[in-house]
C-alpha cells in the first residue's frame, strides 16, 4: 500500500471508529463555526454538511424574511446564482450522451447565424470559460438592464457583435455570456425550453422537488428574500429579472435538494463515468465544466460559488473524505459563505480549526519583530511590515491600509478585526524574514521581499 492509500485508509478507520460522543462534538463544532459568522452579522441562510451517507448539520440561521421574522430552515428555497452553471454543463453532457452534439463541436454547427468571430469557438470553450466572448455582466449598461425582462436571443444579441477578448482556448475568463449561449443550445438541440429540459432530465429523475427555474412573478412557497448590507444598514436587495441570468444563474434550490444533486452526480446516477470525468477535470486555472477543481492544503475540492443580488452560495465536494458542504445565504455584501466553507469541511473530516475569537496573542520580543521589517510584493503591490511601539504593523496603502498585527506565535500573525486572514513570516537561519505568506480564505499568497 502506498503512502497516499495508507493515509486515506487510516482516516477512514478513524471516522468509522469515532465514538458517539465525538460525533456529537463534531456536530456542535460545525454549528459553532456557522454561528461565529452569524453573530458577526456576516451570514444568514441555511448550511448543510454531510459525510458519506450521514448528514451532520442541516440548519437555518437568521431570517428568510426579515419583515415577517420568518426563519430560514432546511427547506427554504434560495436563488443559487452561478451554481446553476453546473446544471447547464450536465445538461449539455446529457445531450452529448444522447448523440445530439459533441463537446468539441464548433458552435457555428448548431447556431447557423453565428458571427464570423465565433467560427473557432467550440462547445467545450463555452463550458470552460475559454471562448473569449465578453461577459455581459461586466458591460457598462448592466446595472440598467438587470431589471428588464429579456430573452436568451436578446441577451445573445447584446454581445454577439462585440470583439473576442482573446483567441478561443488561449486562456480562462469567466463569462456568463458563454453559459447563456449553452442554454440557447440546449433549447435548440432538445426542442424544449431550458427549464423544462432540466426538469425532465435532472430534477424529476433525481427527486429534486424543491428546485427549478426562478421567475419573479411566480408565487413560491418557502422562498427566501434577498438582502444586502449597505451603509444605511440591511436593505432589500436590488431587483433583477431572472430572465437575464437564465442558464448562467436563474435556478433556485434548497440545501437538501443540492445534497441529492451531489450524491447523484458523483455517485454516477446521472452521467456516464466518461462524462463525469470530463465535467470534473480542470482545464485552465482550476476550472472544469461549471465547476472549480482545486487543492486546498493538499485536499481536493470540487466546488462552485454563486452570487446574485441578495444571495451568496457555495457547494463543495471533497472526494478523499466523502464530505459535502452546501451553503445558501440571503445576505449580500458579507463574505460569510466564502469564509466558513473550508473550516466546515475540515471539521467534518475529523480535523480541528481555531476560530478567530479563539486566537490568543502571545508576546514576541521587539528584537525579533525588527528582523521582519521591510517591504514585500503582495499581489503586485507594496506591503510593508514595521515595528511601532513594540508591535508589528502592516500596510502600504491601496488595498492594504495600515493595521496592527497580533502575534499568534513568533512567525504567525493575525488581524484583530479581519477574520480568516493571517500573515506568516518565513525566516532564514539568522531569524531575518526572507518573505511572507498571507493566508486568506484558505489560500496561501506568497510575497517575496520587494527588493529581491
Amino acid at each position: 500500500m502506498d503512502l497516499k492509500s495508507f493515509v486515506y485508509a487510516s482516516l477512514s478507520m478513524m471516522l468509522v471508529c469515532a465514538s458517539p460522543a465525538s460525533h456529537a462534538q463534531d456536530i456542535a463544532r460545525l454549528d459553532q463555526i456557522v454561528r461565529s459568522y452569524v453573530d458577526d452579522r456576516n451570514f444568514t441562510g441555511t448550511v448543510l454538511v454531510a459525510r458519506d451517507d450521514k448528514v451532520l448539520l442541516n440548519k437555518g440561521y437568521g431570517h428568510a424574511n426579515r419583515e415577517w421574522s420568518i426563519p430560514n430552515g432546511p427547506n427554504t428555497k434560495f436563488r443559487i446564482a452561478s451554481i446553476t452553471k453546473q446544471f447547464t454543463a450536465a445538461a449539455i453532457l446529457l445531450l452529448a450522451e444522447r448523440g445530439k452534439l459533441k463537446i468539441d463541436d464548433k458552435i457555428s454547427a448548431h447556431i447557423p447565424d453565428s458571427p464570423a468571430a465565433w467560427k473557432d469557438i467550440t462547445v467545450f470553450h463555452l463550458l470552460t470559460h475559454t471562448s473569449g466572448i465578453p461577459d455581459l455582466t461586466r458591460f457598462e449598461n448592466f446595472p440598467e438592464i438587470q431589471a428588464i425582462p429579456t430573452t436568451a436571443a436578446r441577451s445573445i444579441a447584446s454581445f454577439r457583435d462585440k470583439p473576442l477578448e482573446f483567441t478561443p482556448g488561449e486562456r480562462f475568463s469567466y463569462s456568463s455570456s458563454g453559459y447563456i449561449l449553452l442554454g440557447y443550445l440546449i433549447e435548440r438541440l432538445s426542442g424544449q425550453p431550458y427549464d423544462r429540459f432540466l426538469q425532465e432530465a435532472i430534477f424529476t429523475p433525481l427527486g429534486m422537488k424543491d428546485s427549478g427555474y426562478d421567475r419573479n412573478a411566480m408565487v413560491m412557497e418557502r422562498r427566501a428574500s434577498g438582502y444586502a448590507v449597505t451603509k444605511a444598514g440591511v436593505e432589500n436587495a436590488e431587483y433583477v429579472d431572472m430572465s437575464l441570468p437564465y442558464a448562467a444563474g436563474a435556478l433556485y434550490s434548497t440545501t437538501q435538494d443540492l445534497l441529492r444533486w451531489q450524491r447523484a452526480l458523483y455517485g454516477g446516477k446521472l452521467l456516464s463515468p466518461r462524462s463525469l470525468k470530463t465535467m470534473t477535470t480542470a482545464y485552465k486555472d482550476e476550472n472544469a465544466l461549471g465547476l472549480e477543481v482545486m487543492d486546498r492544503a493538499g485536499v481536493r475540492e470540487i466546488s462552485h460559488t454563486g452570487h446574485i443580488q441578495g444571495f451568496r452560495s457555495f457547494i463543495g465536494r471533497y472526494p478523499a473524505t466523502g464530505v459535502d458542504v452546501i451553503i445558501l445565504g440571503n445576505l449580500d455584501g458579507r463574505p460569510g459563505a466564502a469564509l466558513m466553507e473550508g473550516r466546515l469541511a475540515k471539521v467534518a473530516a475529523g480535523g480541528a480549526v481555531v476560530l478567530h475569537s479563539e486566537l490568543k496573542e502571545v508576546p514576541v520580543a521587539v528584537s525579533t519583530l525588527k528582523k521582519y521589517e521591510g517591504t514585500y510584493r503582495l499581489m503586485g503591490e507594496k506591503y510593508a511590515l514595521e515595528v511601532r511601539d513594540g508591535k508589528l504593523w502592516a500596510g502600504g496603502g491601496g488595498r492594504w491600509p495600515w493595521q496592527e498585527l497580533q502575534a499568534q506565535s513568533e512567525s504567525m500573525f493575525f488581524y484583530e478585526r479581519l477574520k480568516d486572514t493571517s500573515v506568516e513570516v518565513l525566516r532564514d537561519d539568522s531569524g531575518k524574514a526572507t518573505s511572507i505568506v498571507m493566508h486568506n480564505l484558505g489560500n496561501a499568497i506568497p510575497a517575496p521581499r520587494w527588493d529581491d
